[in-house]
């Protein structure tokens, strides 16, 4: 049997497996969007707020308008939506609440707010430069705390408290599973502590991008290294206010992305770009733009309360999270559901309550990198497991093999456990790495717990 039909029948574990792109990589044969040459290419720049929280006054566009190789240049009003549908929307989960180009306010330093296109790069960089925005400055907030604070600044009137409201005007994320005020009234030992966690950029080798580029036929081609092909085709159309049958978009390559690239908001601006001047128009980021306003992982503040048995059985937890979106929501919905939903991690906790909430503040919007909310969670998790060994003075290692899923186990959000495989991997790790456990602890199984 081939290698090819050997991994296709499942018995890749084990064998080397080569990456299917491998070969045209090391020769630097891959295609990329930036390889995309096409006559009578345009450049597109977009002026960016250069404050975190104002309201616009006023933006004048005429010195940019008559800059050496400008083309065309777009406001808000070259937009048919005014605003950033994403496909959490589409299922009615998540209001798109944030313009493609900003129509009265701003809420973050680095929002888009004119979008200038010229001949050259440089030409359409000395355009956006010329762009002249009035601003009534307003106060920002940069953390959860100031966010929530009495009297802090609203980022949106329709949440007054800079809190999202979930569906049914739910304030969070939330799990309730058993009866944790009763369990905790029980525990031996109470533990509890607050995580913190800071936005992180993906900064993958290659910045995002896309190449737009108009048909005889009415259609546009996108070139793009998105992570989203579908969703990003239905949200330019959505914002084009055209049907997605006119666009084809070409991509699946990407330089890195991390959850990074699937934003969507790239290959709006190039289509209506080049919807405006009739031509193909290029728009990437360059290395600043992905490290200053492409959007991060979430700060998140994750706090565990533990009730904790003496023998080191948790017995109960409360957890209540603040994930700071930034500015607009885009993926952080997604994310919230998610870490609620991975509480209490891998381990079996017969009394649960969870609270995520997602806050605004003025930061750069947060999205997708790799596991978002997961991550997060995982890791207040366990730095929560070492606190209360610690606490118990118990090795860390048993207590996460006392309290880790078994096969038939409940969740927290009701899904029956059926391919637990944390005690053996802990075992696993624990001979590689040294540790002697005891015997009994050496015995121990996902199917089933001792002396069950």
């Amino acid at each position: 049997m081939s290698e090819k039909h050997k991994i296709e029948a499942g018995h890749a574990v084990g064998q080397p497996v080569t990456l299917r792109e491998l070969e045209s990589h090391v020769k630097g044969q891959t295609v990329y969007y930036e390889d995309v040459k096409v006559p009578r290419m345009l450049h597109l720049k977009v002026h960016r707020s250069s404050v975190a929280h104002a309201r616009i006054l006023d933006i004048d566009t005429s010195r940019a308008e008559q800059s050496d190789g400008v083309v065309s240049v777009l406001t808000y009003r070259d937009v048919p939506a005014t605003k950033v549908w994403t496909h959490f929307e589409a299922v009615g989960i998540a209001p798109g609440a944030e313009p493609i180009l900003a129509l009265d306010k701003v809420r973050w330093k680095g929002e888009p707010i004119v979008a200038v296109v010229a001949e050259s790069l440089k030409q359409a960089e000395d355009g956006a430069a010329k762009v002249k925005v009035t601003y009534e400055k307003l106060a920002s907030v940069f953390d959860v705390d100031a966010a929530l604070a009495p009297g802090a600044p609203n980022l949106f009137d329709c949440w007054p408290d800079n809190h999202y409201l979930f569906p049914d005007d739910h304030a969070a994320a939330q799990i309730r599973f058993g009866d944790a005020e009763k369990a905790f009234a029980e525990a031996d030992h109470i533990v509890e502590h607050v995580y913190n966690t800071r936005p992180i950029e993906q900064a993958p080798i290659e910045t995002a991008g896309c190449v737009a580029v108009p048909g005889s036929d009415g259609r546009f081609t996108l070139y793009t290294n998105s992570q989203s092909l579908s969703n990003t085709r239905n949200n330019a159309a959505e914002i084009a206010g055209i049907s997605p049958a006119r666009l084809h978009l070409i991509g699946g390559t990407a330089g890195g992305g991390f959850g990074g690239k699937v934003d969507m908001a790239i290959e709006p601006m190039a289509l209506l770009a080049a919807m405006k001047s009739k031509r193909p128009v290029k728009y990437r980021f360059t290395r600043e733009d992905e490290m200053t306003v492409s959007s991060t992982r979430a700060a998140w503040r994750v706090s565990i309360k533990d009730g904790v048995m003496q023998d080191g059985r948790i017995v109960a937890r409360y957890v209540t999270t603040h994930q700071d979106v930034g500015a607009y929501l885009r993926n952080s919905i997604y994310g919230a559901f998610k870490h609620a939903s991975h509480m209490p991690g891998p381990y079996t906790v017969p009394n649960v309550s969870a609270d995520v909430f997602c806050v605004f503040t003025n930061r750069t919007p947060s999205a997708a990198m790799r596991g978002f909310g997961v991550m997060p969670a995982s890791f207040a998790i366990e730095m929560q497991m070492d606190r209360i060994a610690k606490a118990l003075r118990m090795d860390p290692w048993q207590l996460r093999l006392k309290n880790a899923f078994r096969n038939g186990d409940m969740k927290a959000h009701r899904r029956e456990v059926w391919d637990a495989a944390l005690v053996e991997t802990i075992q696993a790790t624990a001979r590689l790495s040294g540790k002697d456990l005891p015997e009994d602890y050496k015995q121990m199984s996902s199917q089933k717990r001792l002396g069950s």
